[in-house]
This record gives structure tokens, sequence and C-alpha cells, in this order.
């Protein structure tokens, strides 16, 4: 709440800190990448030092419980770029406090530590005063991690979560700690290499689902302490299994006690509210062209990967980012100096955070949430691109789900729904992601888009799962999705575990089980995702009877998978398909087998590919395509 109240002069003889002179250059020229080392509350012997960036403020204080909330208690002195800094004494872990600042109008606001790293429980809005010592087991993980991360190795992503995905009783969620061992249970068992959690910085509305922050380097004190957090994600490295960050650098939250208008005027939003307001989520934008703001914002994506060992961050809506019309009507914004829509300083911003990170942070890497035809976005700086190791592909997302919610006797006129691809899939390092956008805001659940009666719902769910297992790109399944769940996501619940004592739903979770260890055992299925040796198409003309098929290549090796994708609920005997070698051919995984909830009509363990030509291959198999099924195929 704004007030008026009179400036508090320093009394004498109190011991005040100021920044170093490089920590304030490298601040207001953008490039401090570890300013959460200098800025915030920092405990020391004896007491604590803080540092806050407030230049438009004319008096700036200390308050907490430490001095009973007495904004006299504990001036600041201003440095230079109106940097304040202080130490008060007696401050010890776990205290309460706010930075109490006084504008150029003589307004009073009080305000939360942008750099804080605790906070209280939300509604109440104080940072916390924490330390973050931790005594870290993951050595080996992080030593290695590189290697695990290479653009060839498998990824496959469980995005989660934390308040929803289990619960201990209607409205308690599990904390970070108690979260631990079923998650790595749950995960290792199903074969996911890395999870992904929404957005875990503090925000005040949990209906918000973390991306309305207001706190940029603390997380979320509804499931514990930073200490628990840490522990989750060394538990999770421990057994082998990598941390991505949901991260959300396009907007902030303008509650009263955050970011926005912080010392009295607009700071780390644009001043001019074309470019610092977003009509989407009624939120400000970052004012990407400030200097201070880039230490900020880089600083917050660095402070989770050094302090939490994160392993990726993913940056949430990049094209709002992107462009400057972006949800914007005609006069709702503002070109940029040449004219065009393009919104160069954000576009820096975003290189210098992936240069940042790559160079700062090997092994790591960053991923970003996509959804225009924008070029490079996955490419080197140095090459022109936007230098994000990784891009979620929501084309190929928005083309197959809306061919799967279609009727199987209309498919026929969609094939390219699922071909289109083809024309772009090695211009990017794609994930494929159906996420929790997907399956909320009456979207409906995964399994409740699918055509058909229920059991060929549950059909074409797993021949859903089978098809994007076996093509080019990494993988993201959000929870819930993996057991076939009904209802769509709600915040407010938990994953429908209940589910899986009917057998469709239990078959669903053991074929995303096998299709994530068949995918990390097989070379083919994932070595090559962006190297034109890597893929090829085997069949796709065949729109009548809704067929395609393509092989998988590891090009080093020679090892092939082919994949036959069949999506009518017809029974097609001899089918034949052309592959690449004679010999025999065994089934590596079948959608239609009875241990998923299929009918088990193809049963076919083996085939034997002979001399005759089909498809442009010398040798082929005859098949018996199952309704509504994908089959894997190796040389036996």
């Amino acid at each position: 709440m704004r007030r008026r109240r009179e400036a508090v002069a320093s009394p004498a003889g109190r011991s005040q800190l100021s920044l170093p002179d490089d920590v304030v250059y490298l601040f207001r020229q953008g490039t401090l990448y570890r300013a959460y080392d200098h800025l915030g509350a920092h405990l020391e012997d004896g007491g604590c030092r803080f540092a806050v960036w407030a230049p438009h403020a004319s008096h700036v204080a200390v308050t907490g419980d430490f001095n009973h909330w007495d904004p006299g208690a504990a001036p600041m002195r201003r440095g230079e770029g109106g940097l304040w800094t202080t130490r008060v004494t007696d401050v010890v872990a776990g205290q309460t406090y706010k930075f109490a600042i006084w504008t150029e109008e003589g307004d009073f606001v009080e305000k939360a530590d942008p750099f804080a790293v605790a906070t209280e429980v939300p509604p109440k809005s104080a940072s916390v005063v924490w330390p973050l010592d931790y005594d870290w087991g993951d050595g080996e993980w992080m030593t290695t991690r590189g290697d695990r991360h290479r653009l060839d190795a498998p990824m496959s992503i469980y995005e989660v979560h934390a308040g929803s995905w289990r619960k201990v009783a209607v409205d308690e969620s599990l904390s970070y700690r108690d979260l631990a061992d079923p998650l790595v249970a749950y995960v290792t068992d199903m074969g996911f290499t890395h999870v992904e959690f929404l957005p875990l910085t503090e925000h005040p509305y949990y209906p918000s689902w973390g991306y309305q922050a207001t706190s940029y380097f603390a997380p979320t004190a509804r499931y514990g302490t930073p200490q628990d957090l840490m522990y989750l994600v060394d538990r999770l490295h421990d057994a082998g299994v990598g941390v991505i960050l949901d991260w959300v650098p396009s907007h902030f939250a303008t509650d009263g006690h955050g970011l926005a208008w912080f010392d009295g005027a607009p700071l780390y939003e644009h001043p001019d509210w074309r470019r610092g307001w977003h009509p989407d989520w009624n939120s400000a934008v970052f004012d990407y062209g400030r200097p201070e703001v880039r230490s900020f914002l880089i600083s917050s994506a660095a402070f989770w990967l050094d302090r939490y060992h994160i392993d990726g961050i993913r940056v949430d809506a990049v094209a709002s980012m992107l462009y400057l019309d972006y949800s914007r009507g005609e006069g709702e914004w503002l070109p940029n100096e040449y004219g065009g829509k393009e919104h160069l300083e954000a576009i820096e911003f975003l290189r210098d955070l992936n240069r940042a990170t790559y160079g700062t942070h090997p092994g790591t890497f960053t991923v970003a949430e996509e959804s225009t035809a924008w070029p490079n976005v996955s490419h080197p700086t140095d090459e022109g691109g936007l230098g994000f190791g990784h891009k979620w592909d929501m084309g190929w997302m928005h083309d197959t789900l809306d061919y799967f919610t279609k009727d199987p006797v209309h498919r026929r006129y969609h094939q390219s729904q699922l071909t289109f691809r083809g024309l772009y899939a090695l211009s990017e390092h794609f994930i494929l992601p159906l996420s929790h956008d997907e399956v909320v805001h009456g979207k409906g659940s995964l399994l409740a888009k699918m055509s058909g009666d229920r059991w060929q719902q549950f059909a074409n769910l797993r021949a859903l799962f089978g098809y994007m297992y076996a093509t080019t790109g990494n993988k993201l399944v959000f929870m819930g999705s993996e057991l076939g769940q009904w209802p769509e996501w709600s915040v407010d619940g938990e994953i429908d575990w209940d589910c899986l004592a009917d057998p469709l739903h239990e078959g669903m979770q053991r074929w995303i089980r096998d299709l994530n260890h068949a995918y990390r055992s097989n070379p083919a299925l994932h070595v090559a995702d962006s190297d034109p040796l890597g893929f090829a198409w085997t069949s796709i003309d065949d729109a009548a009877a809704s067929v395609v098929a393509f092989e998988r290549w590891d090009p080093a090796t020679g090892d092939v998978v082919v994949c036959v994708a069949h999506f009518t609920p017809a029974v097609r005997d001899g089918y034949r398909i052309g592959v690449p070698r004679g010999g025999a051919w065994r089934v590596l995984l079948d959608s239609d087998d009875e241990r998923y909830g299929g009918s088990g009509r193809s049963s076919q363990a083996e085939v034997t590919a002979d001399a005759e030509q089909a498809h442009g291959r010398s040798h082929s198999v005859s098949l018996d395509l199952p309704p509504l099924g994908v089959l894997y195929l190796a040389p036996g």
C-alpha cells in the first residue's frame, strides 16, 4: 500500500557498505551475471548485508521483524546508479524483511526484495533472510551431465506441477522433500530422462501455476525451504534424472509488493504501456533495453543453474518477447527504431542470456517455447541464431492433436497434418510437447480429445504416443497424460491415480513406460534427430488407408527402426511395407498388444522380408496392421 511518510535521516555511527566499483559498473552495463552475490540480503558474521536497486527513490531503509518494522531503524546509503546498501547487526536466518522506499514525490511504499532467496508463504509477502548452504551429493551427475545433454542423447521429459502431482490431503500438497522419494521412484520406473517443473519461483496467485511471478530468486515457500528444493534436485540427480525449470522472463505480476513501479516509477518494466504491459496476461513486461534489467534477468537464470544445480532452463512465451505486436491491435504497440515489429532489445537479451548460460554453465541447456516460424531459434548466436539449445515444436503439437480429434473416416483428407512437418523437421533442435497447456481451460485431457468410442479413444492415444516417440525430436509428456486420465488437469487436484485400477489406464501407463525404455535403448530412435541421415519416409501417400511409415537410422552403426502407423479402426491384413534389408524383422513394440489394452489382432512377433520391391526398397514385409495401431520393427 502506498502512503506518505517522512524520510528519516541516517543515524550517526551506523556501518554502511558500498558495492565494489566493478560490480556497480557491470550491473549498469547489463553484464553482471551473478548479481545475486551482491544484491539482496547476505548473512555474515554478526549481521546481514543488504543492497537494492532503486534509482528513483529519495530514501530507502530496511524494515523487518529484527527492528520491529520500524522504517527509521535501518536507513540505507545511496550509491552510484541508485544502488542502496547497509549492514544491520543481530539479524538471523528466518527473519522477515522488506525495503521501505520513499519516492521522489514523497510517497512511501514497502517492497519485497527483488533478489530475495526466500519468502513467506503466500498470501504473506515479506522476504526472508535465508542462507543457501547445502551439502550436495550429485558430484558424479554434475561432471557427466554434459554427455547426457548432447543433441544425440535421448531426452524424454516428464512435465510436473509440484503442487498437484500428488496430494497429502485435498488442500495440502507434498513438500519438496516429501515429493522426492515417490517422484524419483516413479520417474525412474517410467523411464523418463528429465523432470521439468512448472515455474517454482514465488508467485502470489496459486492458480497462475507460477507464471505470474513476483520473486525471481526464491522458490515458492508453499512446498518448503530452499534446502528442501535442493534435496529434491539432489535426489533426482542421484537417480540419473535431469531437472528443467520453467522460467518466465516474458512478463511479471503487478502485485503491490513486487517489481511493478518498484521505486515509484517504472523500473523493471518498460515505461511506455505499449511495451510495458501485456494484454494476454494483464501483467507487466520487462524493459529488455535497460542494462540493469538484463543483469537482473540473466542473473536469475544463472542463479538456478548455480545454486540449485538445475540442468535446463525452459523460457516461457518467447514469441511474446520477439514481436512487439504480439496479441496487440492497431495503436497498442510501439514499432522499433526501423519501423518494424521485431523487438530488437528482447532479441539481444535472449542472445545474451544464451551466450551467458552456455559460456558459464557448461553441461546445461536452454529451451524456447516459441510458437512462430522465427528462424534459427536453436542455432548459435554467432550463426545469426537466438542461441537456444532446443525449441518446442508447437506446429507439430497443433497439427497432430487436430488430426487425432478427427473421425478416422475423415483422416484420409488430412494426411498432410502428419507429413507437413517433414518440410521443417531439421530446421531446429525440436522437443515435441504434449504439455500442460493442452489439457486445461476446457480443452479436455488428451484422452478426451481422441475420437471414437471408449476403446478407440485409448487406441488413438496409444497410437499418438507411439507416433510421437518414433519421429524425430525429444519428447515431453505432462503428468497424468501417461495414465490416460479422463479429467483435464486442475491445479487444485492431483493426478487421477485411482484410474489405474482400470486395465485400459494401467495399459496406457505400461505403454508409455515401454516407449521410454525402447526410445532410450535404441540409438536409431534418438542419435540423429537433427541429421538428415537419421530419418527417411517409407510411405506417406496412402491417405486412403491412413497409413504412414518411416525409418529411423543411426548413421554411425547402420542400425534402423521402422515405424508403421495405421490410424483407422479397420484391420489390414497382408499390408506390404518396404524395408531397407532382407531377412528377419522383429516387432519391437505393438501399441495394439493386449498388455496395453489393445485387441492383440496382429500378434506378430517376427516377420521375414523377401525380395519383393515396395516403396523404393529392394525388400518388403507383409504385415497385419492392427486397428489404430503403431508397430516398431527392427532387423532380427
